[in-house]
């Protein structure tokens, strides 16, 4: 990367929390702890390189459609994490939402996270309560974060997924917006930032899902030619590879390569700055 000062470099760092990335944490990624300890040298070292650094949280409740708390079968019984919702169980009745009055929904949504050819429903372990210590960001970046508010201005905070109802890995869009909140829809403020950006070096967690859908949305929202600015910092992010998924993390990174999305290590990314 050239040490050029004219170009805006925003940094955009997924989910960098503690339940994704302790290894006591409610939904930990193999190997993120180390991903954190080298995402928080990077910001010490280039941080006076910055223009912005967005942080997206992962921000849900315990009854969360992606939780087993949300579904029940015939019988009354919660689903286990693992587990995967295909639009023909709601169909059929194997699976059904809790509330009585998302009985519809859940058929609706399984069937649009179908037709959109991303995921179908997996049900995790819940994560990332709100107001929980899960819910904070690791300790290896907080510090580097706080240190760079003081000598640069605030970092850009970017919640997503506390509505129960939908689906957010993306920090762009929910999986299917729901119509009765506006919030999980385009996020412009965030897109407009970005756009604005020359380089945006993406970290944190997980390879698989979060980061993969967000950078999805970009591609998708500015076109083609986004994927040039985008820069993976492929040594400060880890995928979650879970049972059955494990492909998701190499199709992603194939993927990006393919659209011309840069990959390198974070010593690597303006070395000598």
């Amino acid at each position: 990367m050239p040490p050029d000062k004219l170009l805006e470099v925003d940094l955009l760092i997924i989910d960098p929390q503690v339940d994704f990335c302790d290894p006591n944490g409610a939904l930990y990624v193999k190997g993120a702890e180390q991903d954190m300890r080298r995402l928080g040298a990077l910001i010490k070292r280039v941080g006076g390189r910055l223009r912005d650094i967005h942080v997206t949280l992962d921000s849900h409740h315990l009854y969360h459609i992606a939780h087993p708390t949300y579904w029940i079968n015939s019988a009354g019984e919660h689903p286990k994490p693992g587990t995967i919702i295909t639009a023909e169980d709601t169909r059929q009745g194997r699976w059904m939402t809790f509330a009585v009055s998302r009985r519809q929904w859940g058929k609706d949504y399984t069937a649009a996270l179908e037709a959109n050819g991303r995921y179908a429903l997996y049900i995790w372990p819940p994560h990332c309560i709100i107001a929980t210590p899960g819910y904070a960001i690791h300790p290896s970046v907080l510090p580097a974060l706080h240190d760079w508010e003081r000598r640069y201005g605030p970092v850009d905070l970017v919640t997503k997924g506390s509505n129960y109802h939908t689906e957010n890995y993306s920090a762009v869009k929910a999986e299917v917006p729901d119509p009765d909140d506006p919030t999980t829809g385009l996020n412009i403020p965030l897109i407009t930032v970005l756009d604005e950006a020359d380089i945006i070096p993406v970290a944190g967690e997980a390879a698989d899902f979060c980061i993969a859908n967000t950078l999805r949305d970009i591609i998708e929202e500015f076109g083609a030619e986004s994927a040039k600015k985008l820069v993976l910092l492929t040594d400060c992010m880890s995928a979650v590879n879970a049972p059955g998924l494990e492909h998701l993390a190499k199709g992603f990174f194939d993927e990006m390569r393919n659209l011309g999305v840069r990959m390198m290590d974070s010593t690597e990314f303006m070395k000598g700055a």
